[in-house]
């Protein structure tokens, strides 16, 4: 048995832009529905979602079979908890509020076992070994991790050469709705103060040699991030899908507007 390869590590090398959905659904049919829509990558969101540990390893277990890489963002760059988040199989890891290089560079020692950091032993329990069933599993641990940090705040921003200057980190992705409210405008991450801002991070990370990614569900500015370098974005949110395409459906009927779509397929 093999040590999985880190898929979404494996996407960005191939210099294609490579596009994911935000999961914040907790149910696991919900993973592997997202899992077949054909999207690059999935972010199971254990910050602001009602993941648990068990939940998130539910949708990785989902998400498994199919052609698509996870990636989960943990509610805080804990040791412990990173270290938990590991050995259910977290290959790809998001961590949120990274303020300065001191908080990236004891990340990176959470992600690697020694002597290249601290993560602890424990693969007789750990999914990400198979319970021991990987021969050589931790010598080659280490290189399938990849560590995403998440800069979301304008004293982050200040901070971010310096970041980038940490070895070990993959790369950097900027949280445009927290930025935005650190920036004094809050619940506008399209003002032009602020896309600038990205746009520039975007530039300098790009620039240290690391991945740059951000959420951006409007496919116009999307595309412009896009050009100034995000190697990788969330295009969408499965609750706001959800959300929004109910709420349009009931308003369809029940205020009389023409229903002007294709006839679902027998078996839909």
């Amino acid at each position: 048995m093999e040590l999985p390869e880190n898929r979404f590590k494996q996407g960005l090398a191939t210099g294609e832009t490579q596009y994911g959905l935000w999961l914040g659904l907790p149910d696991n049919s919900a993973a592997e529905i997202a899992a077949v829509a054909g999207f690059d990558w999935l972010l199971i969101d254990g910050e602001h979602a009602p993941f648990d540990l068990r939940t998130i390893m539910s949708h990785l277990q989902a998400m498994a079979p199919y052609d698509v890489a996870p990636v989960v963002r943990c509610v805080e760059g804990n040791t412990a908890l990173i270290k938990q988040l590991l050995d259910i199989g977290v290959q790809t890891l998001l961590v949120p509020m990274v303020e300065d290089a001191e908080q990236a560079k004891q990340l990176v020692k959470a992600v690697r076992y020694p002597p290249a950091g601290v993560r602890g032993l424990g693969t007789s329990l750990a999914r990400a070994a198979r319970w021991n069933q990987i021969p050589g599993y931790l010598k080659k641990a280490n290189d399938e991790i990849c560590l995403i940090v998440q800069v979301e705040t304008a004293s982050a921003m200040d901070n971010l050469d310096d970041i980038l200057a940490i070895e070990g980190v993959d790369g950097v992705f900027i949280g445009p709705s927290d930025l935005s409210a650190s920036m004094g405008y809050i619940g506008d991450a399209g003002n032009h103060e602020v896309v600038d801002a990205i746009n520039k991070g975007l530039n300098r990370i790009r620039a240290a040699g690391k991945y740059a990614g951000l959420l951006c569900p409007d496919p116009s500015l999307a595309q412009s991030y896009i050009g100034q370098g995000a190697n990788f974005v969330g295009v969408g949110v499965d609750t706001m899908i959800l959300a929004n395409e109910t709420r349009k459906l009931a308003q369809r009927f029940k205020q009389g507007a023409p229903v002007q779509e294709d006839k679902p397929q027998a078996g839909y």
